[in-house]
């Protein structure tokens, strides 16, 4: 069998996941094993929480409508019902912006839809 010698391609997979690690604190950024760890450990929770950051937004989106809506006498799920009955594209991220930074624009869609 023949003699592997890892040198040279250990030391660049080590260096690459320190150099993923940087910035991390104790050994977790110098030593490998630990960095290792590090390492896959934020990738599982950079994985899952870009599907959370989804859903926060959207959360986030409705809350606001809501509070807009409620200012104008109507409950959200009411502003909904009546948004998907006339066929309206607008999703809750643009209605959410629109209700901050367009209040006036927000004002006549909401007549418009529960018209």
């Amino acid at each position: 069998m023949v003699r592997v010698k890892r040198g040279i391609v250990r030391h660049r997979r080590h260096k690459k996941i320190r150099k993923l690690a940087k910035g991390y604190r104790g050994m977790r950024h110098s030593t490998f094993v630990k960095a290792n760890e590090a390492v896959i450990r934020a990738g599982v929770n950079a994985y899952r929480d870009r599907r959370l950051k989804k859903r926060d937004f959207r959360a986030l989106w409705i809350t606001r409508l809501n509070a807009a809506l409620r200012s104008h006498g109507i409950r959200y799920s009411q502003f909904v019902k009546a948004l998907t009955a006339k066929k309206v594209g607008l999703n809750r991220k643009v209605l959410s912006e629109l209700a901050i930074h367009e209040p006036t624009v927000f004002e006549k869609i909401v007549k418009e839809v529960m018209a």
